[in-house]
Formats: C-alpha cells, structure tokens, sequence
C-alpha cells in the first residue's frame, strides 16, 4: 500500500487530477480523502464567513498563476462579481493580484485577511485592505503557504490576533499596487 499525503485538500490545487488519471491509466486502485483546504483553514483562523448574507453569496477559488508564472484568472470578472476571493499561492504576485483589481473596479478599501500556515500551531495572520495586499511580496520573513482572501464578507472578520498589513510596507505603498499592472 501506498499513501499519498497532500496539505489541504488533494482535491484543489493538488494536482490529484493528475496523479488519478495516472492511477486509472496504469489500473491502480486509489481511494482520495478529502482534507481541509486551506481557504477554509484560513477564514476558520480569523473566525472569517467566505459568504455572508446580505454581503456576498459567491466565493472563487484561484491561484496567483499558472505553470508558466502568468498571472491569473480575469481580474476584471472577478472585481465585478462581488466574490469573496481566495487566492491561493499568491504572495509572490500579490503586487499584480491588487493592481489588477483595482484597476477592474474593486476599491482599494476592500478588506484582506492573510494567513501563512493556516490551520497550523505557527500560523501568522494579517489584515489590512486590497491597497496594502502589496506590502506581502516585501516580506523576507514569509516562509511558509500564504492564502489570501479579499472581499466584503473579509470586514467581518475577528482581526484582533492578527497584524496589519500597512506594518510592513514598501516605501512608496501607493506606487507599489499599480506595479503589478502594464500599462
């Protein structure tokens, strides 16, 4: 017997369809067990609802990019949408992820919340607003997996174990959110 561990869920952003199809293919027999993903881990860390009603009905699932390192999905469709938004993966494209969602429409006062290692004994959570999102790729101290979430349901979180985000900024903040964006 073989077993397979995956952080989260194998089920988002594990490559588990992959690894299945090449179980079928070689007629493997497998079993996968659902786990926690780690959006779920990180809005149970800041006592977060993902919807919320009266607020937003919808969530989204993305990462921060594709194998390639372009930047993903449509910004634009997701700014409109009303979506809370976890990005997963994102911190090295945080600069990218908040320039192109202000650009689409979204205010640069919409609620973010952080978690490194959600779910974890050494979590770090942050909090701040889609114009501080930048300051995350600034920091050398981010080791671990790094969810971010962002939209309006975000506001209702319980912020009083976590830091702020606007702490650890870039020296010119307002500059860095357009960074992200050509132009």
């Amino acid at each position: 017997r073989v077993v397979r561990l995956k952080s989260g869920d194998p089920l988002v952003f594990g490559r588990a369809g992959e690894e299945m199809a090449a179980l079928r293919e070689a007629g493997i027999a497998y079993e996968v067990v659902p786990g926690v993903t780690a959006a779920f881990a990180a809005a149970a860390d800041f006592e977060l609802p993902l919807t919320l009603r009266g607020v937003t009905s919808s969530m989204v699932f993305t990462t921060g990019h594709d194998l390639k390192g372009n930047s993903l999905p449509d910004w634009a469709k997701l700014a409109i949408s009303g979506a809370t938004v976890a990005v997963y993966m994102g911190r090295s494209v945080a600069a990218e992820v908040a320039g192109r969602l202000i650009e689409a429409g979204l205010s640069p006062d919409t609620a973010v919340a952080v978690v490194e290692n959600a779910s974890l004994g050494n979590r770090r959570r942050f909090h701040g607003t889609l114009a501080d999102l930048p300051s995350l790729e600034a920091r050398a101290d981010l080791t671990g997996p790094v969810m971010t979430i962002i939209g309006d349901a975000v506001a209702g979180a319980n912020f009083e174990q976590s830091e702020p985000l606007a702490a650890h900024t870039r020296e010119d903040t307002a500059g860095v959110a357009a960074e992200g964006v050509e132009q």
